[in-house]
């Protein structure tokens, strides 16, 4: 015995909307996005001011910057990413060995010459000792700025 096949479905038909809520659709629409384009701009200028009372993660500093120069977090991480790059061409051998963040920090490549094992003296049981010998090195030094600095007091 064969199957009959079940009737095809009616498509419904679209209703079409009238222009007036289409308009009105619109304007709520519009009126959404200016609302939430103000509470952005509250909170970017409550943000400015106030001073942020628990350690920001990569991923938070990646928000904050994004919102406060209107940026994705894509382009944010990407600068920062070049701005890591900038400095390590500064400061790796045969760079210049200082990088200045205009007013906020410089960063300085430090060069510690060996030295030789010597006699010394434990502080706590008065017992002489031999420290020993330890090779040329090279280390980053950071330095604070004015602006950083007036940033704390």
């Amino acid at each position: 015995m064969a199957r009959k096949k079940a009737p095809a479905k009616k498509s419904a038909k679209k209703k079409r909307k009238s222009p007036a809520r289409k308009k009105a659709r619109m304007k709520r629409k519009a009126a959404t996005r200016r609302a939430a384009a103000k509470r952005v701009k509250a909170k970017k200028a409550k943000a400015s001011k106030t001073p942020i009372t628990k350690k920001l993660t990569k991923s938070g500093i990646l928000n904050e910057l994004s919102m406060a120069a209107d940026l994705t977090r894509k382009q944010v991480a990407a600068l920062i990413d070049e701005l890591e790059g900038l400095i390590s061409r500064h400061i790796k051998k045969g760079g210049v060995g200082e990088f200045t963040l205009p007013g906020l920090l410089k960063v300085r490549a430090v060069k510690r010459p060996a030295t030789k094992k010597r006699l010394g003296r434990n502080p706590a049981t008065g017992q002489e000792i031999m420290i020993p010998a330890k090779p040329a090195s090279i280390r980053v030094r950071v330095t604070a700025l004015k602006r950083l600095k007036g940033m704390v007091g």
